[in-house]
């Protein structure tokens, strides 16, 4: 029990940290939302290209995986991966294939939102 709370814990923290930067760039820059989002996978991407990501993932479990740093991981160890069994054209398959089940999930339940609700335009 004491292991779960630990984990739940460092997930907590980790990820936290990684929502508090986004808020500064948010409140600190003139950036908008989206390239603040663009920016996190990219980070990600480089984080896990140089090494440095995966050790948090490990560390922080869902912490590290479920923010768009984490799909920028996810990215990387899928084209690291593919390359690996295929060669040259993992480079292009692998990300995609290492992904496909959330990237399948957001497409089925934005639609299903999108079905369900009716959007309202801002004020």
């Amino acid at each position: 029990m004491l292991t779960f709370l630990w984990s739940l814990v460092k997930a907590f923290v980790v990820g936290g940290l990684i929502c508090v930067v986004g808020e500064v760039f948010v409140l600190k820059t003139k950036l908008t939302p989206a390239r603040i989002l663009v920016g996190y996978i990219v980070a990600g991407v480089i984080l896990s290209a140089v090494g440095i990501y995966g050790p948090i993932a490990e560390f922080a479990g869902a912490g590290a995986s479920v923010p768009l740093t984490g799909f920028g991981h996810a990215l990387t160890t899928g084209v690291k991966r593919a390359i690996q069994e295929v060669g040259f054209m993992g480079a292009f398959t692998g990300g995609l294939t290492n992904t496909a089940a959330g990237i399948a999930a957001a497409v089925f339940f934005g639609s299903l939102v999108a079905m369900l609700f009716k959007p309202k335009a801002k004020q």
